[in-house]
């Protein structure tokens, strides 16, 4: 994936940054993905830094907690969590909300 991350769940939100990485199915008894998930930030204070997240994704659950293993820039040695939510799922593309607690140097 690469796809545009941005300020709020909506398509016309300012970008700020990219959501990078892979996933791939991670169970065959339900429906959960392994996610590799860089949030690669290129606008405000925050740009150039990046967070990582690496982690589970159970699909059918509200609300999906993953958490975050590092990061880079302002959020070297970052440590924390993400929480995502489905805010918009349609045919052709989805709109995920993440809230992100994280804790860095």
């Amino acid at each position: 994936m690469d796809d545009p991350l941005t300020i709020k769940p909506d398509v016309n939100s300012k970008i700020v940054g990219r959501a990078q990485g892979i996933y791939a199915f991670a169970s065959q008894s339900d429906f959960s993905f392994l996610m590799v998930l860089n949030f690669v930030f290129t606008e405000g204070k925050y740009n150039g830094s990046t967070l990582s997240v690496l982690g589970s994704d159970h699909i059918p659950f509200k609300v999906r907690e993953m958490p975050i293993v590092g990061g880079s820039g302002v959020f070297r040695f970052a440590r924390g969590y993400a929480q995502a939510r489905t805010y918009d799922d349609r045919v052709l593309h989805t709109i995920e909300e993440y809230n992100v607690y994280v804790f860095h140097y």
